[in-house]
């Protein structure tokens, strides 16, 4: 081949080669979705602490035939779209006084007090237990060696806000919506649990609670099945008064 040729040749592949360039920057410049692709994760939790995002979720194992749910996984990022796999951080197992190996659902991690408390359904009605760590990577240890709450067969999806003067609110339940008063301790709770007469007509199950602009808004799971998003908000952290949006 002639030199002009191999020029030829060389520049086309110049040419080719700037052409993927500019293809794949698009790509560079977006977080890939789903994020979580080698697991079935369901029900994410975020918290933000410092500069990274902890993402909580529960999972399916790989051989599941309908719900095989044992334990709790964590990814963490701090971009929001690089996410680093810290694989199972939490685990049925850890509650020694649940009987079952199934059943590991919606959990919620929160920080106060310098530690971590991370909140998790039981399964068939056992409650809803607490485990705690100085990190949020764990390990985390279960402080009551019991249910923190022990309602009723709905016990289940459990959310945590902590208003402005400190008082902090356990919310959860399906199709029921309860909630009750933490102690500052988080580890225990005041006063009677409510189950919540004036909760949005299609709750269904999932609350997420938190304050913005002097307004308490309650994210939920609606209608079922199939299930839909809805939100509520309220003046009060008691939820009494709530509007549907």
């Amino acid at each position: 081949m002639s030199g002009k040729g191999t020029m030829n040749k060389k520049r086309i592949l110049r040419i080719i080669e700037v052409i993927l360039i500019i293809a794949l920057i698009p790509v560079a410049l977006h977080a890939q979705n789903p994020i979580i692709q080698t697991k079935y994760t369901a029900d994410p939790a975020p918290m933000v602490y410092h500069d990274t995002v902890f993402l909580y979720s529960s999972h399916d194992e790989d051989d599941a035939f309908g719900f095989k749910m044992q334990n709790w996984l964590l990814y963490t990022s701090t971009d929001m779209v690089n996410w680093t796999d810290h694989g199972v951080i939490a685990s049925l197992k850890d509650f020694k006084w649940v009987p079952y190996d199934n059943g590991a659902w919606a959990p919620q991690c929160i920080q106060r007090n310098n530690k971590f408390y991370m909140y998790c359904p039981m399964p068939n009605g056992t409650g809803i237990g607490v485990l705690v760590s100085d990190s949020p990577y764990g390990p985390f240890n279960d402080p009551l060696g019991k249910p923190l709450v022990k309602n009723s067969v709905h016990d289940i999806d459990p959310t945590v806000l902590v208003d402005d003067d400190n008082q902090a609110y356990l919310y959860w339940g399906n199709p029921d919506l309860y909630y009750v008063k933490l102690n500052d301790d988080m580890v225990s709770y005041s006063g009677e649990i409510i189950n919540e007469p004036s909760k949005p007509a299609n709750y269904q199950e999932g609350p997420w609670v938190w304050k913005r602009n002097g307004h308490y808004y309650l994210v939920y799971t609606s209608t079922c099945c199939p299930e839909g998003i809805g939100y509520a908000m309220s003046n009060s952290p008691k939820v009494h008064g709530s509007i549907k949006a």
